[in-house]
């Protein structure tokens, strides 16, 4: 293994084999393999590893100064919920402490069992009520109660806080960010009333379909709570579909038919999803310049900063904008 591969990313302490290794063996009071293999993860470091007993593991190193202590064991604590009420998702292992969150020096880390699965790009009518039905479920958890320390999903606190970011370092020519400033200012202006009665609950923030993944037998498990948030319920929803709202009416049906068998669901806001999807541009931007903020370059989109770069989110904005501006006023058909 080459050990610069351990190095990369700024904001992590040196890594290397040996301490990864060192540190799950000591808060697991286990004897681990050599192995150590790195897992694709642009915010985190994620290692596969395994006991001398041949149990896989999963060792989760996360970027530090991106989320505190607090905010990492909201994501922990919400899985032990729904664990606890057999919703199927992988949770943290306990440490010989009871605890399921370790540091070193600044950096937080955590070790998952190893779970196998596939994910797919298309689901069946069969696998939209499995997915409803699940989804359902962890929301009737995530109302429970807030968390302590995760971001709001609502264009006056998030997303604001993602364009002031994006501004204030300048990565733009002036006529750009002008540009940037005018088109961001008139969406959430426009969104923000959207918002002013939604439900706002810990949601799973990420819920795209590469994060459930299917066993043979098994119903889906859910993966990946990184991005936990407080936020509408429908956040959890649109990124699985296929294609806009009026394209996917059959699946939309599908998918509340499930949701509901466990859950009421708020139909009126499915208006969201469009301000929702602007949202998550600016969000995706936002985490590109925090890369090159911390580490000199975003490894995803290495040419972040060009004109070229800048001008295609500007007009992608503007004409999400449009799209929001020109929905039907009841959501159409959808609704």
């Amino acid at each position: 293994m080459n050990r610069e591969e351990f190095n990369r990313g700024g904001g992590f302490p040196p890594l290397s084999p040996d301490l990864i290794l060192g540190l799950v063996e000591s808060v697991l009071g286990c004897s681990c393999t050599n192995l150590c293999r790195p897992l694709n993860s642009y915010i985190n470091r994620v290692y596969e590893l395994e006991t001398r007993e041949g149990e896989g593991l999963i060792a989760k190193l996360y970027r530090p100064g991106r989320w505190s202590r607090s905010g990492i064991q909201d994501e922990h604590d919400f899985l032990l919920e729904l664990a606890d009420r057999e919703i199927p998702v992988i949770v943290p292992k306990r440490f010989r402490d009871g605890s399921t969150l370790g540091s070193h020096g600044s950096m937080h880390f955590a070790v998952f069992p190893k779970k196998g699965g596939r994910s797919f790009d298309e689901f069946s009518d069969d696998q939209w009520l499995s997915l409803g039905m699940l989804l359902a479920r962890v929301h009737s958890v995530g109302a429970l109660h807030k968390p302590r320390q995760r971001i709001t999903l609502h264009p006056a606190h998030a997303t604001r806080e993602q364009i002031d970011y994006i501004l204030a370092h300048d990565f733009m020519e002036p006529d750009q960010a002008a540009a940037f400033r005018a088109v961001t200012t008139e969406l959430i202006d426009r969104i923000t009333s959207l918002f002013a009665h939604c439900e706002l609950i810990r949601i799973h923030g990420d819920c795209h379909a590469a994060n459930f993944i299917h066993r043979p037998g098994e119903s889906f498990s859910l993966i990946d709570f990184d991005d936990m948030a407080v936020g509408p319920p429908v956040h959890d929803f649109w990124m699985l579909l296929p294609g806009s709202p009026e394209e996917c009416v059959v699946e939309i049906d599908l998918f509340l038919e499930g949701y509901e068998t466990f859950r009421s669901f708020d139909r009126s806001s499915l208006r969201l999803i469009e301000p929702l999807r602007a949202m998550r541009f600016i969000h995706y931007i936002a985490w590109c310049a925090h890369q090159v903020v911390e580490d000199g370059s975003s490894p995803i989109i290495p040419d972040f900063g060009s004109r070229t770069y800048w001008q295609t989110e500007i007009d992608d904005l503007a004409d999400q904008l449009r799209r929001i501006e020109t929905a039907p006023p009841a959501g159409g058909n959808v609704l």
